[in-house]
C-alpha cells in the first residue's frame, strides 16, 4: 500500500483561458496540487463538480452566464460541503458578502501573490475560511443588513438608469412579475418605500455606482 497522500484536487472557474492556463502551470508545481477539472461558465461548473467532484473551487465573479456568487449558490445546493474559494480581479466588499452567504469560504484577489494563493487553497481545503488581511475588520463594519443578491443587484443598476420594470425584465429575460418580486425584496432589504429611495441608499452602500 503507497504511503503518498492523496492530491488535494482543485476546479477552476474562469472564462479567460490564459489566466486558467497559467494557474494549472503555478499549481501543479506543487507535488499535492492537482487541477481536474476547468470551466468557463457557471452553468458548466456545476455539471463539472457532479463528476470530478474537486476539494477546492476556485471561483471568478464575473462569469458569462451564471455568476460567480450565483454558481457558488448552486454549488452549495448540490453539495452542502463544496468548498470556494473566490478568486477575482477586484469584487467591491459587498461582492464579497454576497459571495460569502453564498456559501464560499474564502476570497483571494488574483494580484496576490503565489504563496498567498497556496496558503487560501489550502486553507479553504480544510474547510476553514480565508480572507486577506483587513477585509474581514472592513466586512464587520459594513452593517449592511441582508445581503443583496447578484440578480437584486442587476435590477438595482438597472433601476438607477431608469428603466421601468417591463424594459428590465426584457433586459434579463425574467417576467415582469419576477422583477416586481424582486424590487418588493430589495425595498424590504433597505427598509425604504420606493425605488428612488432604494436607488439611493444602492449608491450610499457603494452596491451602485453612478453612471454605471
Amino acid at each position: 500500500m503507497s504511503d503518498t497522500p492523496s492530491p488535494l484536487t482543485i476546479m477552476l472557474v474562469d472564462d479567460h483561458f490564459v489566466v486558467r492556463s497559467g494557474l494549472v502551470a503555478s499549481l501543479e508545481l506543487e507535488d499535492d496540487l492537482q487541477v481536474v477539472a476547468e470551466a468557463d461558465r457557471g452553468e458548466d461548473a456545476v455539471e463539472l463538480y457532479r463528476q470530478h467532484h474537486p476539494r477546492v473551487v476556485m471561483m471568478d465573479l464575473q462569469l458569462p452566464g451564471l455568476s460567480g456568487i450565483e454558481a457558488t449558490e448552486r454549488l452549495r445546493e448540490i453539495d452542502p460541503d463544496a468548498r470556494v474559494l473566490i478568486f477575482s480581479t477586484f469584487a467591491r466588499d459587498d461582492e464579497v458578502q454576497a459571495a460569502l452567504d453564498a456559501g464560499a469560504l474564502g476570497y483571494l484577489q488574483k494580484s496576490a501573490g503565489r504563496d498567498e494563493l497556496i496558503t487560501a487553497l489550502r486553507t479553504v481545503a480544510e474547510g476553514e475560511s480565508f480572507l486577506p488581511a483587513g477585509l474581514s475588520e472592513r466586512l464587520a463594519g459594513l452593517q449592511l443588513g441582508p445581503s443583496i443578491t447578484s440578480r437584486e443587484r442587476e435590477i438595482l443598476v438597472l433601476i438607477a438608469q431608469g428603466r421601468a420594470n417591463k424594459e428590465i425584465a426584457a433586459e434579463l429575460g425574467i417576467a415582469e412579475d419576477t422583477v416586481k418580486r424582486h424590487i418588493s425584496n430589495i425595498l424590504q432589504k433597505f427598509d425604504v418605500n420606493d425605488r428612488a429611495q432604494a436607488t439611493a441608499e444602492a449608491i450610499r452602500r457603494g452596491i451602485v455606482k453612478l453612471g454605471e
